[in-house]
């Protein structure tokens, strides 16, 4: 019964809407562009005309507002302004570039809203230039799609101070209040090539958190010098816990020197936990790769063990078929055990939450493909803006957050249970 109401609504909301314009004068439009050989879109084609009708229609009902009488009304007369002609400006559109008269006022106090003085472009087209950035294209390659499809011809220069535009947005977004506990944080570093006198690696530090509302939230980006490292891992942190969180249950990350302990030092209850998904990156780089798919199902028995002894019997099997071949791989997960194993204590849907492959992969994945089209930047703020662009369209129609909190539950049953209420505790 809802459902069919919810539906009869949605009928009536797109009749409304279109009964806004009329399909018989579309239709005649449209047959006499096609005979009189006008093409629908590109410069001068019927799609500009009615556009600059459009919005030459809603300038003028701006001025109309601003000086408070119509064209030509007699009411105008003595006011102290009145309409000063029109000048004529091109501005980049959706459909191709449109010339315009935007109407002025004699005493140039007239500020237009829809095409602001000095905006060469719709904010569709600004919209469009930022989401072709953050999907990885490069400023050249946008500068050619907008010649190809639209017959607009936009400089570099352009495309960069469009981009810009975001940087206040990333400013704010990186120095917003946080939450006061986290049940996940995963840490990690992709390094980028980054023009500073000469080009080099730099690491940028990425934080992905689980909520407690069972929503993943990046809570930032930073620009480290040089390789990544525990030092520089603990000014992230402190920045973390200066912004709000008080509290992180599980800290997921890789297995550099130095690091549970820079953590520790944040948060002294938080457990450790080396991420699964980078022993396993780590074991194949000493591996050949005709041996790879045997390693990751004689690992598997590992991770996936139901208690630290029984994962530890599995690690010997391991080292019995393979620790002779490649010893490098049995010392890297020996001294890796101890921030290993601790998930092996908990809940499976704890488990599921912290060995999951989803919440910083998918992250890293766009960040790459972001990266790889550049090839390197000419200072860090380029880099952190590409980065931003490129998570901040993660997910666009919500359908990842959607099934991260339908499965969430349970994990957060599992989590207060594991940790002594302190969620629950720190959310009130």
């Amino acid at each position: 019964m809802l459902a069919d109401l919810a539906d009869t609504g949605e009928v009536a909301k797109r009749k409304e809407r279109d009964s806004v314009v009329d399909a018989d004068l579309v239709g005649q439009l449209v047959a006499q562009a096609r005979d009189s050989g006008l093409q629908l879109t590109g410069e001068g084609g019927l799609l500009a005309q009615l556009t600059k009708l459009v919005v030459e229609s809603a300038l003028e009902g701006e001025i109309t507002d601003h000086l408070g009488y119509e064209h030509s009304d007699p009411a105008g007369r003595g006011t102290g302004n009145s309409r000063n002609g029109t000048r004529s400006k091109t501005v980049v559109t959706d459909v191709g570039p449109v010339e315009i008269d935007v109407p002025r006022d004699r005493d140039g106090s007239f500020e237009p809203q829809l095409v602001r003085k000095r905006q060469r472009r719709l904010e569709g087209v600004e919209n469009m230039v930022l989401s072709l950035s953050a999907k990885g294209l490069t400023h050249g390659e946008i500068c050619a799609h907008l010649q190809q499809v639209y017959g607009v011809e936009v400089s570099k220069q352009t495309i960069t101070t469009i981009t810009d535009k975001v940087i206040d947005g990333m400013t704010e977004w990186q120095n917003r209040p946080l939450d006061p506990v986290y049940p996940v944080v995963f840490l990690d570093a992709i390094h980028v090539k980054i023009r500073d006198g000469k080009v080099a690696n730099r690491p940028i530090y990425v934080a992905l958190a689980v909520t407690v509302e069972g929503r993943r939230d990046i809570l930032g980006l930073w620009a480290g010098d040089g390789g990544e490292g525990a030092k520089f891992w603990l000014q992230v942190l402190t920045e973390l816990r200066n912004r709000g969180v008080e509290d992180v249950l599980m800290c997921v990350c890789d297995g550099l020197k130095g690091f549970p302990d820079a953590i520790n030092q944040v948060w002294p209850a938080t457990v450790v936990q080396t991420c699964v998904v980078h022993l396993l990156r780590a074991s194949f780089r000493y591996a050949g790769r005709q041996d790879w798919d045997a390693i990751a199902k004689a690992l598997k028995p590992v991770y996936t063990a139901p208690t630290e002894s029984a994962a530890l019997e599995r690690f010997y099997e391991f080292v019995e078929v393979w620790g002779t071949k490649y010893p490098a791989i049995v010392r890297m997960w020996e001294n890796a055990w101890a921030e290993f194993t601790p998930f092996l204590a908990f809940d499976v849907e704890i488990r599921k939450v912290v060995c999951t492959t989803n919440a910083i992969e998918s992250v890293n994945a766009r960040i790459r493909k972001a990266v790889r089209a550049r090839g390197h930047f000419p200072n860090e703020q380029a880099a952190l803006k590409c980065i931003y662009m490129a998570i901040m369209s993660l997910d666009p129609t919500g359908t990842g957050q959607r099934k991260w909190v339908m499965r969430w539950k349970a994990a957060l049953n599992a989590f207060d249970i594991a940790f002594d209420g302190r969620l629950t505790a720190n959310r009130d």
